[in-house]
């Protein structure tokens, strides 16, 4: 009886054992899946956020990185080369990716550092200035000579923007020719930052709410600006009333007012939602690639992301045609409520 007993309590004691350790393996088995879902799902945000978000360096794939010089406003201007040599100086530090003060952890007065998107800004003013001073250049060298290459590009957008955009819908020609320049600019400006989002390595800087914002701001001064200086004060503000009977001012006057301040909110929102958007799909469907980890939908992906590839060449062009137009039609309303100067032809 008591070597039985024995035998029974040694198997319970392996039985005891072998669940344990069934039981540690499903643990270390459930572990490591959770780990592996964090780590892909760490990979698509890290894709997302080094595509989409601002920083205050630049990466290309890994082949090279470079920081961006830092600069802030804090009872004075202070000037780094990097965010080393703001580390090695000691007043600030980085915390969670953001600029503290190292004695109290509070942000500095005014960031003006420079970042990746204002670098992209930059590069393209750079090329539009090169572009069209190749074209300039052309012109002088040649004036009677047909425009090629470059030079036939910058012309046909410019006229295109001329005379399909700026004209039909400003109706004081005097005004119309004198705010060419700016709806020009204004289209070649935003074309470009959008297809710099296309080149591989690249950043669209109108993905981004502050630069939509900087753009809608300076459509904001140019609409209302203009009508001031063009037809006075005075009528700038009788317009506040829509043209409407004195007895509904009480309703009127309030909607002029919002509808000041929704016109540029919509040219904001719209081109930001429209550049994220279309990026944030391509990334997401290359991130799906690293998210299941088998080479069978890589030519499923690759087809899709060529097909919205396509899509966001065409939506970089219809966005700066959209915002200039709505800003040329914006301006024309601004001049009077369905009235026509004289001096249209």
């Amino acid at each position: 009886m008591a070597n039985t007993t024995n035998l029974d309590n040694t198997q319970l004691q392996q039985n005891h054992q072998i669940n344990e350790h069934a039981t540690h393996s499903t643990d270390t088995t459930a572990h490591s899946d959770n780990q592996a879902h964090a780590e892909e799902g760490n990979v698509m945000i890290k894709i997302l956020s080094e595509h989409l978000l601002d920083h205050n360096s630049y990466d290309f794939y890994g082949v090279f990185h470079f920081d961006l010089p830092i600069i802030f406003y804090d009872n004075g201007f202070h000037f780094y080369a990097n965010k080393k040599a703001m580390e090695a100086e000691g007043t600030f530090k980085e915390i969670h990716h953001e600029f503290v003060k190292a004695d109290t952890g509070n942000p500095p007065q005014l960031n003006l550092s420079i970042t990746s998107l204002v670098m992209f800004q930059w590069i393209a003013m750079l090329l539009l200035f090169f572009g069209f001073w190749t074209a300039a250049k052309k012109y002088k060298k040649n004036p009677e000579k047909a425009p090629s290459g470059l030079q036939n590009l910058i012309e046909t957008l410019a006229i295109y923007v001329r005379d399909e955009i700026v004209r039909p819908n400003v109706t004081s020609e005097s005004l119309a020719n004198r705010l060419t320049p700016y709806f020009i600019s204004l289209f070649f400006f935003i074309l470009t930052m959008n297809l710099m989002g296309l080149i591989p390595g690249g950043h669209s800087p109108t993905g981004n709410l502050a630069v939509t914002a900087g753009l809608a701001i300076t459509a904001y001064f140019v609409i209302n600006g203009s009508s001031i200086l063009h037809q006075g004060f005075g009528h700038w503000i009788k317009e506040f009333t829509g043209g409407a009977p004195w007895g509904i001012w009480f309703i009127m006057i309030p909607i002029e007012i919002l509808s000041m301040f929704t016109k540029p909110f919509a040219l904001t929102v719209r081109l930001f939602a429209n550049m994220t958007a279309g990026h944030a799909v391509i990334l997401s469907l290359v991130g799906l690639i690293f998210l299941l980890q088998t080479l069978v939908v890589v030519p499923i992906v690759t087809g899709f992301t060529l097909f919205i590839y396509s899509l966001e060449l065409l939506v970089a062009f219809i966005q700066a045609y959209v915002f200039t137009m709505l800003t040329a039609v914006f301006v024309g309303l601004a001049q009077g409520h369905g009235e026509h100067s004289t001096e249209h032809h």
